[in-house]
């Protein structure tokens, strides 16, 4: 968010992060318990086995997703380190290369090769090696990997977003169980949707329509395997 005055501009990709992990729990909290339900709904009628597979769909899908996703933001966050010892060391060995790789990156993106020269020196004098790892490497602090955020932000949003068809596995009658679950699990999806599109400043429409549109196709798939699973069982 920057400040220029009493004037404040507001940058959605600040909350890219945690934005991006809690929606992905959440909607993958909804939609994969729901899925699951739904398949064992089709086969199996029983409310015990449905509130036994939301149960075990909230608990294995909360951990597996805090574990996939430290592990692959830990692999990002290694990568970065690595990439910054490296520069680190290329700025120790030979300045003056890094210092011309710099100027020759302000001439691509529009500097005269003086101004640009210029600017790479001033910025090495600041802080030579976050103007190589922001300008070179792509590198910030609004993307820089944060394995345990990510992981507690994908734990917490998919326990609550299947929570949800957990308690409609619990409450709702079981003969339109199906029914109300994909009922039920495409409102939260939608309402999911405009949520996280509200909170990244793109349309919310569109997310609306997409993630209702990608749900149903997913848990139209499941269902259909249960009922044809639950067929050849009985």
């Amino acid at each position: 968010m920057a400040k220029t005055n009493n004037y404040v501009e507001k940058h959605y990709v600040t909350r890219m992060g945690w934005l991006r992990a809690s929606v992905l729990g959440a909607n993958d909290g909804i939609l994969s318990t729901t899925s699951i339900v739904i398949g064992v709904a089709a086969a199996s009628p029983a409310r015990h086995a449905i509130v036994l597979a939301a149960l075990a769909g909230l608990m294995a899908g909360a951990m597996s997703m805090a574990a996939g996703e430290y592990v692959s933001v830990s692999s990002q966050a290694d990568t970065e380190s690595a990439d910054l010892s490296r520069e680190r060391e290329e700025l120790h060995q030979m300045p003056d290369i890094e210092l011309e790789e710099l100027a020759d990156i302000y001439v691509k993106r529009g500097l005269d090769a003086k101004l640009a020269h210029q600017v790479a020196i001033q910025l090495t004098k600041h802080d030579a090696l976050q103007a190589h790892a922001r300008d070179e490497l792509g590198m910030n602090e609004i993307t820089t990997a944060n394995p345990l955020q990510a992981a507690l932000a994908s734990l917490a949003s998919f326990t609550m977003g299947a929570l949800l068809p957990f308690l409609v596995s619990i409450f709702a009658a079981i003969k339109y169980m199906v029914y109300l679950q994909y009922g039920f699990s495409i409102l939260f999806l939608m309402v999911l949707g405009a949520v996280a599109a509200r909170a990244g400043g793109s349309n919310i429409a569109k997310a609306v329509l997409r993630i209702g549109f990608w749900g149903t196709v997913a848990m139209g798939v499941t269902a259909l395997v249960g009922h044809l699973f639950g067929v050849s069982a009985s």
